[in-house]
C-alpha cells in the first residue's frame, strides 16, 4: 500500500473541508475590492476629475475607493475565521497521528520510546499548523490580488497589463526552478535539527555515565557535530534568500522601472496620465506585494511546511486510505493468535528465555524455560533484585528478551500486534492507576460492555463492597490524589478481573492491602478462568498458588509449597521469615482444567 506524500495529504486536507474553503475564498473576493478598483478608480479620479478642474468629482472617485477599502477591511477578519476553520482540524488530525504512532512504536513488543516524538508534536507540529495557515493565506493572496490587479491593468489598457505580466512570470520563474535546491537544504536543516535534540537527549540522559566512563569529550564531539551540521544547514538557507530577492526584483520591480520607461510612449499611443499612474498603482499596490508575499511564504514557510510534514509523515506515515499505518521500519511479522494452545496444553509458554540489563551485565534469567496449563496459579518469589517484575514484563510482552521466546496460547509475543496482545494478558502492576471519572468507568476500562450487574458482582468477589460505598457507589466521581495507595490498588484489581484476558498476571498488585483483603483478592483471581500468575508480595501468596517458582540469582527452582521446603534454601529462609499466626491462611481454592 502507497503512502501518500506533502502534497497528497494537504489536497486531501483541502478536499474534506472544501465548504470551509469556499467560505475563504468568498471572503477573499470581497477583500479583494481594493486591489480590484483602485488603479481604475484613481485614472478616473485624475482625469475627470482634478486634471478637468473638477475637484468634488474626484473627490467623488476616491471616496469610492474608500468605501471600497472598508469594505474590504471587513472581509478580511472574516477570512482569518474562514481560516482557523481549514488550518485547526488539519493540525488536530497531524497530531493525532504522531500520538498513535509513538504510543504504537513504544508499546509494541521490542519497542522503545521515540524521544524526537516530543519535537514533532510540540515544536514541528505548531510549524505545520503555522505555516500551513500561512501558504493557505499567501496563496490566497497572490490569487486574488494579483488576479484583481491584472484585471484591472486590461481594463486600463490590454498592452500595459502585457508589459507588466511579462516580467511577472519570469521572476516566478525564477523562484520556481530554485524551489528544489530550497527544499533539499530545508529538509537537512530540519533533520539536523531533530538529530541534535536527539543527541543532545541522550547526553543528558545518561551525564552520570559518561562522567563515570570519562566519555565528555566524545559525547561533547558528537552533539558539537550536529550542532555544525544544523549552522550549516541554516547558512544554506541564508544564502537561498539571495535567489528570492532575485526573483522579487525581475517580478516586482522591473515592471514598476517598464512602466516609468514606456510611460512617454504609452502617453503618445493616447493612454492618459490617469491611466499611467492607476497602472502604476496596480502594480505598486497589487502586482508587487502579491508577489514579495508569495515568494517570501514559499520560500520560508513553504519549505518548512514541506520538509516538516514529511519528516512527520516518514516517521509515522498515513496509507492512502487515511488510516493510521505503522512505519515500515516498526513493523513486525504479524500473525493471527490461535484459540488455544498449539499442543493443546499450555496457555503460556516461556523458551530458553534469556535476558539482562545491558549486554555486559549478569543476566538476571538465562535459558530459563517454563509451561503454564490453562487455569495454572503460579507464584513468583524471591528477594528484592531477583528478577521477579522483569519477568512478568517479559512475560507480558512489554520487555523484548535477549533470547528466547514467549508464548501466550500458541503465539509467540512478539508476532502480536499491540490490540491483539491487549486482549491475550492483563498485567497489574504495583503503582496502580485510576483515572479522573466514575467508578463505573474506572471499572469497565478493560471491559467496555460490562453491565452494572456485572460490576455488582465483581465488587463483592473481591471484597472492594466497602470502598464502593464509601465513594458514593459506582456512578460516583473518583478522584485519584484522594485515594490511598491501597484503594487504587483494589479498583485496578477488579478491573482487571472484569477484563476478558485469559492470562492475569499481579505484579505486586496487592502490596497495599492488608493481609486478609490480599487473600479475598487472590482468592477472587483463583476462581475465575484463565491462568494467574502472582509476583508475591508476602509468602502467604505463595501458599496460596498451585506452584511457586523461586528467583534467587542461581538456577530458579519451580515446585509446590511442600516440595521447596526441601528443595531451595532461599525458599525456607523466605517462610522462616514469615510469621505464620499473624494472618488467617485462607484454604487455597480449587482449580479445575
Amino acid at each position: 500500500m502507497s503512502r501518500p506524500g506533502v502534497r497528497r495529504v494537504t489536497w486531501r486536507a483541502l478536499r474534506a473541508r472544501r465548504r470551509e474553503l469556499a467560505g475563504l475564498g468568498g471572503w477573499s473576493l470581497v477583500e479583494s475590492l481594493p486591489a480590484l478598483l483602485a488603479g481604475y478608480l484613481v485614472a478616473r479620479a485624475v482625469d475627470e476629475g482634478f486634471l478637468a478642474g473638477r475637484l468634488l468629482n474626484g473627490l467623488a472617485w476616491l471616496g469610492v475607493l474608500a468605501v471600497a477599502v472598508l469594505v474590504g477591511a471587513a472581509a478580511t477578519g472574516r477570512t482569518y475565521r474562514s481560516l482557523g476553520a481549514v488550518v485547526e482540524p488539519f493540525r488536530d488530525e497531524v497530531a493525532a497521528q504522531v500520538v498513535r504512532g509513538a504510543l504504537r512504536d513504544a508499546t509494541r513488543a521490542g519497542g522503545r520510546p521515540d524521544s524526537a516524538a516530543v519535537t514533532r508534536l510540540t515544536h514541528q507540529m505548531e510549524i505545520v499548523r503555522d505555516t500551513f495557515a500561512g501558504l493557505l493565506m499567501v496563496t490566497r493572496g497572490f490569487l486574488f490580488s494579483a488576479g484583481a490587479a491584472l484585471l484591472g491593468l486590461l481594463a486600463l489598457a490590454p498592452v500595459v497589463a502585457a508589459l507588466a505580466a511579462v516580467p511577472l512570470v519570469v521572476g516566478l520563474g525564477v523562484f520556481l526552478a530554485a524551489l528544489p535546491a530550497m527544499v533539499t537544504h530545508q529538509r537537512a536543516y530540519v533533520r539536523a535539527g531533530e538529530q541534535l535534540g536527539q543527541s543532545a537527549a541522550t547526553a543528558l540522559a545518561g551525564h552520570r555515565d559518561v562522567l563515570a566512563c570519562g566519555a565528555q569529550t566524545r559525547v561533547t564531539a558528537d552533539v558539537e557535530r550536529w550542532v555544525s551540521a544544523q549552522a550549516a544547514a541554516e547558512r544554506m538557507l541564508a544564502r537561498m534568500a539571495a535567489i528570492r530577492s532575485l526573483s522579487l526584483g525581475i517580478g516586482g520591480w522591473l515592471p514598476l522601472l517598464v512602466l516609468m520607461v514606456t510611460a512617454p510612449w504609452l502617453v503618445e499611443r493616447g493612454l492618459t496620465a490617469g491611466a499611467v499612474l492607476g497602472a502604476l498603482i496596480y502594480v505598486s499596490t497589487g502586482l508587487q506585494p502579491a508577489l514579495h508575499t508569495l515568494v517570501q511564504g514559499l520560500g520560508g514557510g513553504g519549505l518548512r511546511y514541506a520538509v516538516t510534514l514529511e519528516n512527520i509523515l516518514r516517521t509515522y506515515p498515513v496509507p492512502d486510505d487515511g488510516r493510521p499505518s505503522v512505519p515500515a521500519a516498526a513493523r513486525a511479522p504479524r500473525c493471527r493468535p490461535s484459540t488455544g494452545p498449539a499442543d493443546g496444553s499450555s496457555a503460556v509458554e516461556v523458551r530458553e528465555l534469556t535476558f539482562g540489563y545491558g549486554p555486559h551485565a549478569r543476566p538476571i534469567l538465562r535459558n530459563f524455560s517454563l509451561t503454564l496449563a490453562e487455569r495454572d496459579h503460579l507464584a513468583v518469589v524471591g528477594p528484592s533484585g531477583a528478577g521477579k517484575s522483569t519477568l512478568a514484563a517479559l512475560m507480558a510482552g512489554l520487555v523484548p528478551p535477549q533470547a528466547g521466546t514467549v508464548h501466550l496460547a500458541g503465539t509467540t509475543v512478539a508476532e502480536v500486534e499491540p490490540a491483539v496482545l491487549a486482549r491475550m494478558r492483563v498485567l497489574v502492576p504495583q503503582e496502580a492507576y485510576v483515572f479522573t471519572g466514575s467508578l463505573a468507568d474506572n471499572l469497565r476500562y478493560l471491559r467496555p460492555d460490562a453491565d452494572d450487574h456485572t460490576l455488582e458482582v465483581a465488587l463483592d468477589a473481591l471484597g472492594a463492597r466497602a470502598l464502593a460505598t464509601r465513594l458514593g457507589g459506582l456512578g460516583a466521581p473518583v478522584a485519584p490524589a484522594l485515594l490511598s495507595a491501597g484503594e487504587r490498588q483494589l479498583i485496578a484489581a477488579v478491573r482487571a478481573w472484569l477484563a476478558p484476558a485469559p492470562l492475569v498476571i499481579l505484579d505486586e498488585a496487592t502490596c497495599h492491602l492488608d493481609p486478609a483483603l490480599e487473600a479475598t483478592v487472590e482468592a477472587a483471581f483463583a476462581r475465575r478462568p484463565g491462568s494467574l500468575v502472582v509476583i508475591a508480595h508476602r509468602i502467604s501468596s505463595a501458599l496460596r498458588a498451585g506452584r511457586v517458582l523461586v528467583l534467587d540469582g542461581d538456577e530458579p527452582v519451580l515446585g509446590t509449597h511442600e516440595q521447596l521446603l526441601t528443595r531451595s534454601a532461599t525458599y525456607r529462609m523466605l517462610v522462616g521469615c514469615w510469621d505464620e499466626s499473624a494472618v488467617p491462611l485462607p484454604a487455597a481454592p480449587t482449580r479445575q482444567g
